[in-house]
């Protein structure tokens, strides 16, 4: 095998787990209402099986990232592989809510593992610019496309066989990529001499853990202003801590400096704004399309993952055109693309599904403009040491953004419509009077929502935009 086939064949392994990490992201976006009723999970059980994983992720990944740096990032790679096939398993056959809580939060750890390993074995494999930055764009595009297929391939599951075997699906593409891994990933050097702090980790997962919940209890109704405060208050105090700790440490799990680079920075903000816009119209659309429309699984799932046939393209072309255009253009203009796309969605949802295919089209092709040069902003803008840490700050905004959408949004629906994620049963005898009018207001609750969804977007468009001026926006020669 030659050096060159060596390297593509490589990419194409860790490209197969990222594409688990990212379909487990949205892969139970069309399956949540047929798991809550097998299951008999409360409206809150159902929205933290779906945060369960990309919190407890989120929390991780900075110390991942590190420990990866540390022992070897093939070595964290192949651990977060075997931990997510367990994972799936666990997950696949749960009893009930709690335990599969659980499960997807042992999923997170192997995500966790996985995720920097990724990009870091990318970094440290295509050592030409050029070459690294086409990888980096097709690593971008599995990551879109995952998360895309996720309600797909759920709603495909799900017209067959039980619930559980949108976790199943796993196990096979875990076993490949053990193979793929243990022939292809350069062992590196591991540097034993750099500490580990998992204390920082734990102070991350306390931060988000209590922003989550303060939102959530926020906009519950009657709110939880007690809850709330309690929440925020604790994400505040993490936040604080981890902040201080990592000042005082002479290996630390996050190095702040890194942000100070307005490129790096611009690049971690444009990751968190795809995957908020994504999760939020996955997560949106599914549920309103199932419960209002009647579309099942399948075919809701099919609807809001269309936006991928314009994401795909757009996120290779902005790969191959990065040199010559900057990174300016795909990061703020693509966000941009999306904010309309997102509008277009909310503000023509009685002109047909046309309309709502169109609106998806152009927010995927928007958010693949971005991802590809976020990914190279941020890599190609950390020195080749902290390759790991840099793969994890980006990992953090995907997670985070994700994490912030289902939040941020299912917390909303459930503040605007009353009904929260559940109308009346259609078979019930002299249900007929409330569903229209049950159905009327979830769909206003969902053009609020998808309104706000579009507002954030075009917000990190000016944000990004003042980060990316002059020489801030060139696209970045191999790092330094």
């Amino acid at each position: 095998m030659t050096p060159k086939t060596r390297r593509w064949s490589l990419l194409l392994t860790v490209a197969s787990g990222l594409l688990l990490i990212a379909l487990d992201n949205s892969i139970l976006y069309t399956a949540l209402p047929r798991l809550v009723h097998d299951l008999g999970a409360t409206t809150g059980e159902g929205m933290w099986i779906i945060n369960a994983y990309p919190l407890v992720m989120s929390g991780l990944l900075l110390g991942a990232g590190t420990l990866g740096d540390r022992i070897g990032h093939r070595r964290m790679f192949l651990a977060g592989l075997w931990i997510f096939g367990a994972g799936s398993l666990a997950a696949a056959f749960s009893p009930t809510p709690l335990a599969l809580i659980a499960a997807r939060a042992l999923l997170a750890v192997g995500a966790a593992a996985m995720m920097p390993a990724t990009l870091a074995l990318i970094r440290v494999t295509f050592e030409e610019p050029r070459e690294r930055n086409l990888a980096i764009a097709i690593w971008g595009s599995v990551a879109l496309v995952g998360a895309a297929l996720g309600p797909v391939v759920g709603g495909l599951l799900l017209e067959r066989f039980w619930w559980g075997s949108v976790f199943l699906i796993n196990v096979p593409v875990v076993a490949a990529a053990l193979v793929g891994a243990q022939l292809l990933a350069p062992r590196g050097v591991p540097d034993a001499s750099r500490p580990w702090d998992a204390p920082s980790s734990l102070l991350a997962l306390v931060a988000l853990s209590g922003l989550v919940v303060g939102i959530k209890a926020f906009a519950t109704r009657p709110a939880d202003p007690t809850m709330a405060l309690a929440g925020w208050s604790a994400a505040l105090l993490g936040g604080w801590l981890f902040a201080r700790r990592q000042a005082r440490l002479p290996y630390p799990l996050l190095d702040f400096a890194l942000f100070r680079h307005p490129a790096f920075l611009g690049g971690a903000l444009a990751a968190a704004f795809v995957t908020l816009g994504i999760g939020a119209l996955q997560f949106l659309g599914t549920q309103r399309f199932q419960l209002v429309a009647g579309f099942s699984p399948l075919q809701a799932g099919m609807l809001v993952s269309t936006f991928a046939l314009g994401a795909l393209p757009a996120t290779l072309l902005g790969g191959l055109l990065l040199h010559r255009v900057g990174l300016r253009p795909p990061v703020t203009g693509g966000l941009a693309i999306a904010a309309v796309g997102a509008a277009m969605i909310a503000l023509t949802l009685e002109a047909g599904l046309g309309y709502t295919i169109a609106g998806c089209l152009v927010t995927g092709a928007g958010l693949g403009f971005t991802i590809s040069a976020a990914s190279v902003a941020i890599i190609g803008n950390a020195p080749v040491h902290r390759a790991g840490m840099a793969s994890s700050v980006e990992e953090v905004s995907y997670e985070l953004g994700a994490l912030l959408a289902v939040t941020l949004f299912g917390s909303l629906m459930a503040a605007l419509h009353p009904a929260g994620m559940a109308l009346p049963d259609r078979a019930q005898a002299g249900a007929a009077a409330l569903i229209v009018p049950a159905g009327a207001a979830y769909d206003h609750a969902f053009v609020v929502a998808v309104l706000l969804a579009a507002a954030l977007l075009a917000v990190g468009a000016a944000v990004t935009g003042i980060l990316l001026r002059g020489p801030y926006g060139r696209a970045p020669d191999g790092g330094h």
